[in-house]
């Protein structure tokens, strides 16, 4: 066993030994959700405003210019991620989590004093920040036999999450307060559960024995470890990460935009919907990828995993149709997208690339793999939105009517993440490295 894993392995794991096993679960779940689920606090309220109010060069709305310097700020804070995640050590991370959201905060407030549309530049240093929470907190819960199941519940945060916030946003907006203090206000609203979640983080024990010997040690990772793993498996994990970077462009144009898709859509501004929506969607995401818990061949939990994210991208086609034919109205319409773009979101983050490493047997971390597809991801994202701005300047889409685009790259994503999809399916159903990596079936393998 590597020196630093057997070092994790030695920190006190006290309440692993205070009771059954669930209760450890029950602990880490709730732990991983309410930190994240806090952390959207301090990113997405200010998307429920739409600062119409202020209108800027050649068209340009506030909006836009303030989710692209988020997101850049958040795309910068994902290549800064693939080392710091990697390579972070354990006892730090809690720490970490709270200086980087306190950081995030601290940007909110100059985002309410400095005048616009100068204030873009806080919701850089807002976004910077915030986009390696994920990896960190992620990393808590990867290596164990419950991961799936754990990693469903974080991933539920930021699903039930995107919406809750909005909503929160919303209401203060309601209650009066200015679009420009909102964001902050919201962020110190979520601060003291935040603090007792990061509390609750901290008490969570290491992975043991058993949880190593059926999904591997993880690790801290040098520069070279991360290199041999992503060479190794160029092929597949590029064909991934292409089918990744499109549904995170997707679901971030979905999140964003959503009081506009809504709008579009026929719905009134009623913070609620946002909520509604994602709860649903929640509720299929977390049983479909947290079932495959159950599954104890790695290799059989891969491909299922993939076969269920494909399943999910079969979707989005389903709901435009509907919607092109009127016999979808908007809230199924917005559901049934969101299961399609979430069911493959949440199976890279709670499966695939946990029983890839646990697969293979090699070197490498999930926080790690998501931390390096989330850059690309968000890249993709800035790209799409200076694109869409080019576009309506040219008259390709109403300003007015975000439904049209949204729609139009929907039909686009769709068909060429599942050929990704399947792409990947193939590679690692044909690929060898040390064992045979076949399609699902009884083999026996190290990780048996």
């Amino acid at each position: 066993m590597p020196a630093d894993c057997a070092e994790t392995m030695n920190e006190p794991d006290a309440l692993r030994q205070s009771g059954p096993r669930w209760i450890l679960h029950c602990w880490v779940t709730a732990a991983a959700f309410g930190t994240y689920f806090c952390m959207y606090g301090f990113r997405k309220p200010y998307t429920a405003a739409t600062f119409e109010d202020v209108v800027l060069w050649g068209g340009l709305s506030l909006k836009t210019l303030l989710v692209i310097s988020q997101t850049l700020g958040y795309l910068l804070s994902k290549f800064i991620g693939i080392r710091v995640v990697a390579e972070l050590p354990p006892r730090q991370r809690t720490l970490a989590i709270l200086g980087l959201i306190g950081a995030a905060e601290a940007a909110l407030l100059l985002f309410a004093v400095v005048p616009a549309p100068w204030n873009c530049l806080c919701l850089f240093l807002n976004g910077l920040p915030l986009g390696m929470v994920f990896g960190l907190v992620l990393s808590f819960l990867e290596g164990r036999r419950s991961t799936e199941a754990l990693a469903a519940g974080l991933c539920t945060s930021f699903i039930v999450a995107d919406g809750f916030t909005k909503s929160v946003g919303g209401w203060l907006l309601g209650a009066g307060v200015a679009e420009a203090w909102m964001p902050s206000v919201a962020g110190l609203a979520f601060a003291p559960v935040l603090l007792v979640s990061l509390w609750f983080l901290s008490q969570v024990p290491p992975p043991d024995q058993e949880d190593i010997e059926h999904r591997t040690a993880r690790p801290t990772l040098t520069r070279a470890d991360r290199a041999t793993f992503l060479s190794r498996y160029a092929p597949g994990l590029l064909a991934l990460t292409v089918a990744y970077v499109l549904i995170t462009i997707l679901r971030s144009i979905r999140a964003d935009f959503s009081p506009e898709i809504w709008q579009g859509l026929g719905f009134d501004k009623s913070p609620g919907v946002f909520t509604r929506s994602e709860l649903w969607v929640a509720l299929g995401v977390i049983v479909a990828n947290g079932l495959t818990v159950l599954i104890h061949d790695n290799r059989r939990a891969f491909f299922s995993s993939i076969a269920i994210a494909t399943g999910g991208l079969a979707l989005l086609p389903v709901a435009l149709i509907g919607l092109q034919q009127n016999w979808l109205g908007g809230f199924p319409f917005m559901v049934l997208m969101g299961l399609g773009l979430y069911l493959p979101y949440v199976a890279v983050h709670t499966t695939i690339f946990e029983r890839l490493i646990a697969m293979t047997r090699d070197r490498s971390s999930v926080g790690f793999l998501l931390t390096f597809a989330d850059a690309f991801g968000y890249l993709g994202v800035v790209v799409v939105m200076l694109t869409r701005e080019v576009l309506q300047a040219q008259g390709v889409f109403a300003r007015a009517n975000f439904l049209d685009f949204f729609t139009a790259a929907a039909w686009l994503i769709s068909g060429i993440g599942m050929v990704g999809l399947l792409t990947v399916w193939v590679y690692f159903a044909r690929r060898e490295s040390g064992q045979t990596i076949g399609l699902p079936g009884p083999v026996a393998t190290a990780a048996e």
